[in-house]
């Protein structure tokens, strides 16, 4: 008979998958889930040794307590754990720049699915979940021009699949900023420095709370350490990251 936590994952699942195309989003041939058995071994089933706090991938195989890279030991980021279902590499970097870009929302289901899949796996980490999931926020200018926010994309599905409350309009972009890909990473701490703030009305909300922070891609991490380190400001007591890919390093 199966498990509790089986059942669950079975209904998690059913719910992420049935809207999702049926066609392979890399290869084009015919597969359930949006994702064919060969694309999803080939470039979803690894999972590599990662620091725990800013997903990039360890050199060696650590202790789940020693799963902190140096570069986290010697300059803590904001944010606390990092979750993250790949790597931003090709030719999975195709499908984010097709959500992100090209208006393939249907892909926001298929990334929900992949990293809630990484974060079933990951619970034997004795990870905690986060109380209250928020997105990464886009400027006004950014958002109007692109019509929607990717991140809030993938976070709608990926909060419903786990049960935990979804708050898009937590945080607030309170001015724009230049794209963090079109800068030498020396300036892209300056770039968005002070670039966030808490919305008033969300201010009562945030105290105390263990903040998701749903995106699609992280590179340096500047921007999520800039927005984890505002939403410390304003009370919370952890934040996670939950992104879809991880630039490598």
């Amino acid at each position: 008979m199966p498990s509790g936590m089986q059942l669950w994952r079975h209904r998690l699942f059913a719910r992420l998958s049935s809207s999702l195309p049926s066609s392979c989003a890399l290869c084009g041939k015919s597969g359930e889930n949006g994702i064919c058995a060969n694309c999803h071994s080939q470039f979803f089933s690894h999972r590599p040794n990662r620091c725990r706090q800013c997903a990039n991938v360890l050199p060696y195989s650590p202790a789940v307590s020693e799963k902190i890279c140096g570069n986290c030991l010697k300059s803590p980021p904001a944010f606390d754990q990092t979750v993250v279902a790949t790597d931003y590499a090709a030719p999975v970097d195709q499908l984010v720049l097709a959500l992100k870009f090209g208006g393939n929302l249907a892909l926001a289901q298929l990334f929900a699915r992949l990293l809630s899949a990484e974060w079933l796996h990951l619970q034997n980490d004795a990870i905690s979940p986060p109380s209250l999931l928020t997105v990464m926020p886009l400027g006004a200018q950014r958002l109007a021009e692109r019509g929607f926010n990717q991140a809030q994309e993938i976070a709608r599905p990926l909060a419903r699949a786990l049960g935990i409350p979804l708050d898009p309009q937590l945080a607030i972009r309170i001015r724009e900023t230049v794209p963090q890909a079109l800068l030498p990473p020396r300036d892209r701490h300056k770039n968005v420095r002070k670039a966030f703030t808490v919305s008033p009305a969300a201010i009562d909300r945030i105290k105390g709370q263990h903040v998701g922070v749903i995106d699609d891609v992280m590179t340096t991490g500047e921007t999520l350490g800039e927005l984890a380190a505002t939403l410390k400001r304003f009370g919370a007591r952890r934040v996670t990251n939950l992104v879809f890919a991880r630039a490598p390093h």
